[in-house]
């Protein structure tokens, strides 16, 4: 984990730039999933800021509600170049997973690609599979490839159990699926003093890599697979630091999407040679 938090910036964003999917018209799908206010739409906000080397909200946030204030499946996707050219992977943004929030049962459907954009999820009631917005055949890019907890740094402590079950349920959904999953810790310039003004300190905190320990061993996401970032939230102009963190989570998540979809053509070609 240690490392020097700009040694590879630029490499992260010309990799995130040049990304191409091998297949024609592929695109990496993200499933977003967490609690109320974990940062969830700002950290869309902030990658689309990063790419587009200015502020840009892209997707509505809003930290003063414990309600979701996401409340329908929201596909967000990046301009690249030109009005109709865009990255080749999108976002998807849920309701948080609180206890008036998301039922496991719709991720489940949407990480199977069975919802599509603009359902409105009922907290007391899950999606039936004659809902006008389910998706009776999902195709390759409507699947979710990589699957992303977006949790707090400061509350990730203690994780209310009902809220570690609920992960846990999905993760194991995304596992039978095999899905990759990873975590964003967000917050965490305001749960630890040392790092706040200099992010150059986020691998040499203590208390961020105990944060990063717990979260691990509640819902059992590897270290590895859990990056610390710094959401633009507040700030007026772009800091190469925030970027360097958020394009080393993005560049991950793309990669381990790409190698899903990759696996899953494989797979799917296996499987079609031992029919014939």
């Amino acid at each position: 984990m240690l490392c020097s938090l700009n040694r590879d910036n630029q490499s992260a964003l010309q990799y995130v730039k040049n990304y191409k999917p091998h297949a024609e018209g592929q695109q990496v799908r993200i499933l977003l999933h967490g609690p109320v206010g974990a940062g969830k739409s700002s950290f869309i906000n902030s990658v689309q800021s990063v790419l587009h080397g200015r502020m840009y909200t892209l997707a509505l946030a809003d930290n003063t509600s414990d309600c979701s204030f996401t409340k329908k499946y929201t596909t967000y996707k990046i301009q690249k170049g030109g009005p109709d050219s865009f990255y080749p992977f999108v976002f998807n943004d849920i309701m948080g997973l609180d206890r008036n929030g998301v039922p496991v049962d719709d991720v489940r459907l949407a990480l199977q690609g069975h919802v599509k954009d603009g359902y409105r999820f009922n907290p007391v009631s899950k999606m039936s599979n004659d809902d006008p917005y389910f998706n009776q055949c999902p195709a390759a890019n409507d699947i979710v490839h990589v699957l992303v907890c977006v949790v707090p740094a400061d509350t990730v402590h203690p994780i209310k159990d009902e809220m570690v079950k609920k992960i846990r349920e999905i993760r194991e959904e995304a596992s039978s699926l095999g899905i990759p999953q990873m975590a964003i810790l967000t917050k965490i310039d305001m749960t630890c003093p040392e790092i706040q003004g200099n992010l150059k300190k986020v691998y040499l905190s203590r208390h961020v890599k105990k944060k990063m320990e717990q979260f691990s061993a509640d819902v059992g996401i590897p270290m590895n697979c859990i990056f610390p970032v710094e959401n633009y939230h507040n700030q007026i102009d772009l800091d190469s630091d925030v970027n360097s963190l958020i394009l080393s989570a993005l560049r991950d998540i793309i990669k381990y999407g790409d190698d899903f979809i990759n696996l899953k053509k494989s797979n799917d070609r296996l499987i079609c040679f031992n029919v014939a």
